[in-house]
């Protein structure tokens, strides 16, 4: 990897080419010129233009007359001069279908009696040639790429577009009410500092995570890809089963990254591909265990799509292909507890409806293999199941991982489903290498079956469909994968 120009504290622009080693006059002055109009003309808008300016109209409306500041982000430094991949905040990504770094879009009240906001999208725009910023700049577009002008932005996107670099200026001397989504853009912050809130600030967080909590055709079409994609992803982890037993966890998390690379953007989340007790392990995504024939493998991955959108799905798979009489007593009653939450997601449920019917039959089942004291009803009441079954049963699902994270509990936890919102599935009970509460042959096995479900005005679909989840479906797919 190429090293980039040494850099100096002073703006591009006010540089002297002597500052740059080996940089002389004579290239500098070379570089400027000789280079094609590559602009581009006649740009149709992104699939989600349409929708993105649906949701601005929404914004404006909730919070009428006041300024209201949503920044993408900025890149962050991993080591030294190289930097994480950029991912856009997903505030950002929803109201604009903008990806790139340092953007901000701003909504400005408008002064007629009408009310109503002006979007503007403060990007960067292209490299600078003639300042030399294009091939001097360490995130000039000789080195990172390019970028769209702020001309082909505005086709693309349907927001009129400015140079971000004078926006920060322009802030701080603004007047009125400003709204901001803090932890994204510091510089933003900073200009902001004497206009804004936490509290302001954290109403308009919460306004924007319980916007996303019902999703629009598009989003549901997105959300299909990611599944889709991510199925694809588990048959590839089948075929190299025997691989993996000869390398590590790390075969299957590679795997699996290539079709997420290859047909999305990235991986939603970091995978968890956990074998034998590894799978006891919530979120184990070190990934540098043992695959042994006779284990079993937990993974529970997810592509995201180019848009932004993720699934996550979980399956537990028998290693060598079929499950132990054990192995199978402990899958099939996370299936049967799956099968009740599932059955409990539709249109005016509570939310919590389908944790609590898991949770019953997985109460129940502990119950009946004597590894806690009845009755279920009391053991429910004092949550001594949790010992085992660990977490909530599910989550909703949509540009992040755990989406809506920031609404309020009376509309989230304690909210009521409405058709369009998705939410994960995925009851799972883990028996710890080291728990003496259990029989020994159950010690070090962890079960999780989970799936992404769309409410819908007569019940629920399940997006992850696909994917085999009844114990001799799940054999019965795999030997065909491998043998395909």
């Amino acid at each position: 990897m190429p090293e980039t120009p040494e850099e100096t504290e002073e703006p591009i622009k006010q540089r002297k080419n002597g500052l740059y080693p080996g940089v002389s006059d004579e290239l500098a002055e070379n570089m400027k010129t000789g280079w094609a109009d590559t602009e581009l003309h006649g740009l149709k808008p992104v699939a989600q233009a349409a929708h993105t300016a649906g949701r601005r109209a929404a914004l404006s409306a909730r919070f009428p007359g006041e300024r209201l500041v949503i920044p993408a982000g900025n890149l962050k430094t991993r080591s030294n001069d190289t930097e994480y991949a950029f991912r856009a905040a997903t505030e950002y990504a929803y109201l604009t279908g903008d990806q790139t770094q340092d953007g901000v879009l701003v909504l400005e009240p408008r002064p007629e009696a009408d009310g109503g906001h002006d979007a503007t999208l403060y990007l960067l725009p292209r490299s600078d040639r003639e300042n030399g910023e294009f091939w001097l700049d360490g995130q000039g577009e000789l080195w990172v790429g390019r970028r769209h002008s702020l001309t082909e932005a505005e086709q693309l996107l349907g927001i009129p577009a400015k140079d971000v670099r004078e926006l920060a200026a322009a802030l701080a001397g603004a007047t009125g009410p400003v709204r901001c989504v803090r932890g994204h853009d510091a510089g933003i912050e900073a200009a902001l500092t004497d206009k804004v809130t936490a509290e302001r600030d954290e109403e308009l967080r919460v306004y924007l995570s319980e916007a996303r909590a019902v999703k629009d055709d598009f989003e549901i079409g997105e959300l299909q890809k990611a599944v889709d994609s991510t199925v694809r992803g588990f048959e590839d982890v089948v075929r190299i089963l025997d691989k993996a037993e000869a390398t590590s966890e790390r075969y299957i998390e590679g795997t699996f990254f290539l079709r997420a690379r290859v047909e999305g953007n990235d991986i939603g989340y970091g995978s968890i591909c956990a074998a034998g007790p590894h799978a006891t392990t919530l979120h184990w995504v070190r990934n540098d265990g043992d695959v042994r024939s006779g284990d079993l493998l937990l993974l529970d991955a997810g592509v995201e799509t180019h848009t932004l959108y993720t699934a996550d799905v979980t399956r537990t798979l028998p290693i060598n292909g079929a499950f132990t009489d054990l192995q199978r007593k402990i899958y099939d009653a996370v299936y049967e507890a799956q099968e009740a939450g599932i059955a409990a997601v539709r249109p005016g449920a509570k939310y919590r409806d389908f944790h609590d019917a898991s949770q019953r039959v997985l109460t129940e089942k502990l119950v009946e293999w004597g590894l806690v004291e009845g009755p279920v009803e009391k053991v429910l009441e004092l949550g001594l199941q949790r010992r085992w079954t660990l977490h909530g049963t599910g989550h909703m699902l949509g540009m992040d991982v755990h989406d809506c994270a920031a609404a309020r509990r009376e509309t989230y936890a304690d909210g009521t489903l409405e058709p369009g919102m998705c939410l994960t599935v995925e009851p799972g009970l883990y028996f710890q290498a080291d728990d003496l509460t259990v029989p020994e042959e159950y010690r070090g096995i962890g079960v999780r079956i989970e799936d992404d479900i769309l409410v819908t005005e007569d019940g629920n679909r399940n997006l992850s469909a696909a994917l085999p989840r009844r114990s001799d479906e799940v054999e019965t797919w795999m030997a065909r994968v491998k043998q395909g």
